[in-house]
């Protein structure tokens, strides 16, 4: 199979999850005086360029505040996952994007370790004992660690889709997502699931794919994010609908999320990338459905 077409999904997640990224960062930080109702302004934004151009400012500042505090779990957990971002979303230097990912995942490392101590030596781990490990986090507290490391290593992977093995600690980060949706369905507005959809849609039923465990993800993602996150309905379009080749499906979803206010508090900037792209697929629709 082609790695690029299988990992090039955890690019473009990472791009929706630019307004949560920016939410760790202000309110991770407000411990070092920086504006907490910023926050809400970052995400209530549907102004995507504005917030791309500040991004730069973001990731320094974190890398200062990293040097500044390299035990704080929270510093540490937002500069992994404002790194992953900028990585997957913004640079197109391929040699630049597995050395920000990397760097990204080394953070996100040292967070999880000083917070879940069997993480780490994740890494370095046999598939098969880093499953057991993982299934024996069962805390419902530790479910957001799961899930920063699970994402980003999936962000990882995707930059170095190049290295075999890279790809092969997929299961690793497919295991930790699980492991999170099963303690604290719904985190992050449902990112989890979300991510887990897509997972599974990355090969057809005829090459062992598993696009109805795909589908139910989705469907579960909706539910518990209450149709707010209109990312979700995006992505069940482009992997699943498309995988499925069932226009129907895809045009009614990426027309609901059309039609949808996309001013949902703090989910905003969110919202406002997924209609840019629902607009992006249902213009090539009937191309792809010829």
């Amino acid at each position: 199979m082609d790695d690029r077409r299988a990992f090039r999904k955890a690019n473009v997640l990472q791009r929706f999850g630019l307004a949560l990224i920016l939410l760790l960062f202000v309110t991770g930080c407000a411990t070092f005086r920086i504006p907490s109702n910023l926050s809400a302004e970052i995400l209530s934004s549907d102004d995507l360029e504005l917030v791309e151009d500040g991004l730069p400012t973001y990731l320094l500042t974190m890398d200062g505040l990293v040097r500044t505090y390299p035990r704080n779990v929270r510093v540490l957990s937002t500069a992994a996952e404002l790194n992953s971002a900028y990585a997957g979303v913004f640079m197109e230097s391929e040699e630049r994007q597995k050395r920000y990912s990397a760097k990204a995942l080394d953070l996100a490392t040292r967070a999880a370790c000083r917070e879940i101590r069997s993480l780490c030596d994740i890494r370095e781990q046999r598939v098969s004992v880093a499953e057991q490990t993982i299934d024996g986090i069962d805390r419902e507290r530790d479910a957001p660690m799961l899930y920063l490391l699970g994402s980003i290593w999936a962000g990882y992977i995707q930059a170095h889709s190049d290295d075999w093995n890279a790809v092969a600690q997929l299961p690793k980060a497919q295991r930790l997502l699980e492991q999170q949706v099963k303690l604290y369905p719904g985190y992050n507005h449902a990112m989890g699931e979300l991510y887990l959809g897509v997972i599974a849609s990355i090969l057809p039923p005829a090459l062992g794919g598993q696009p109805e465990v795909a589908r139910e993800y989705f469907e579960r993602a909706i539910t518990l994010s209450r149709g707010r996150n209109l990312i979700v309905k995006v992505f069940y379009a482009q992997e699943y609908a498309r995988l499925m080749f069932d226009q129907e499906l895809h045009d009614d979803l990426l027309e609901q999320v059309l039609a949808a206010d996309p001013s949902q508090g703090q989910l905003t900037l969110q919202n406002a990338y997924a209609q840019s792209l629902a607009r992006e697929l249902l213009a090539t629709s009937n191309d792809y459905f010829f």
